[in-house]
């Protein structure tokens, strides 16, 4: 008797020019500089790692204590610590080429002029065809300069998007400003291939003993299992009122556990699904993540995952 195996449905999403693999994206800051977390997991499982955000030049970052732990999740103030562009470019871009796996290049800045100077010199690196701009940071005093308010972000994005000559540009938005659905309308006008929605949300953690906060910063970014239904109601309306129309897709980040949070996330408009915070609880999540949404996808009948994305069922209204 010879068996049949039904048909394995397609995994691959498409953000820009560039095809990930799978939909499984490490997030930037997560990972390690250029994806060190590779030592620990298999890159081939993924669909691509997120490299931790450069700035023009060296940042040493906020003073300790930066992480606390939380019970449904953890609060940061790195501070955007990271070696400098130029540093980058020297020692960590030549790796980029040789992973086994996408890389999305992670860009902060504190002014245009900076921003611009990271972004193009990241575009020229090999391997490197998405560049993922971070408006979005709250553990810096300038990390929601540009992200919050549409015409700065415009202002900022016309800026970098002419330098891109061979890098895809993706949009990193937070959901500190409230409704980000104009944000998000002004990073597909100027030419945003694909947004990530959405950075943590800032916090504030109290040690009730010594009455101090449990970080250095005081309030820090809060990541983890507690944000994934408010950045999943964020993902269903930039999709639905934004970016559907657009046909610009989404990396859904935010509190992704396990596959069924990422599998929530492609459900509410997400093509690609972003892990962080769960990196640090155990690297092997992600692979475990891909494996498990692609069997979800095959249950479902599909051939390629991008039939399930936003296909949420919409409840009836009962008057």
């Amino acid at each position: 008797m010879v068996l049949q195996y039904p048909h394995m449905a397609t995994m691959r999403v498409k953000l820009g020019e560039e095809t990930l693999r799978n939909p499984v994206v490490l997030s930037a800051g997560t990972c390690g500089v250029m994806g060190e977390i590779g030592d620990a997991i298999d890159l081939t499982s993924i669909g691509a790692i997120t490299t931790k955000s450069i700035t023009k030049e060296p940042r040493i970052g906020n003073e300790p204590i930066r992480i606390a732990d939380l019970p449904n999740g953890m609060i940061n103030a790195i501070g955007l610590a990271n070696e400098g562009i130029d540093s980058f470019i020297e020692h960590q871009a030549p790796k980029a080429d040789a992973l086994p796996t996408a890389v999305i290049g992670s860009v902060a800045g504190d002014s245009i002029d900076a921003y611009v100077a990271v972004a193009s010199a990241m575009n020229d690196v090999d391997g490197m065809n998405l560049i993922e701009i971070n408006v979005s940071c709250p553990n810096t005093a300038d990390g929601m300069e540009f992200g919050g308010c549409p015409n700065r972000l415009t202002t900022l994005l016309n800026e970098i998007k002419p330098t891109l000559t061979k890098s895809g540009m993706i949009v990193k938005l937070s959901a500190s400003t409230g409704d980000i659905r104009p944000h998000a309308a002004a990073a597909i006008a100027c030419g945003a291939n694909a947004l990530t929605l959405i950075n943590t949300i800032p916090g504030l953690a109290i040690d009730v003993e010594t009455m101090h906060s449990r970080i250095s910063r005081g309030i820090g970014g809060f990541s983890g299992y507690d944000i994934h239904p408010i950045a999943t109601r964020i993902v269903h309306e930039v999709y639905r009122d934004v970016a559907k129309e657009a046909c610009v897709p989404i990396i859904g980040t935010g509190g992704v556990m396990n596959w069924k949070d990422a599998a929530e996330f492609i459900l509410a408009g997400a093509s690609a699904v972003g892990i962080g915070t769960a990196s640090f609880v155990n690297p092997e999540i992600a692979t475990k993540v891909a494996k498990n949404l692609s069997a979800w996808v095959n249950r479902h009948g599909c051939a390629n995952v991008d039939e399930l994305v936003g296909a949420m069922k919409i409840n009836e209204q009962v008057h």
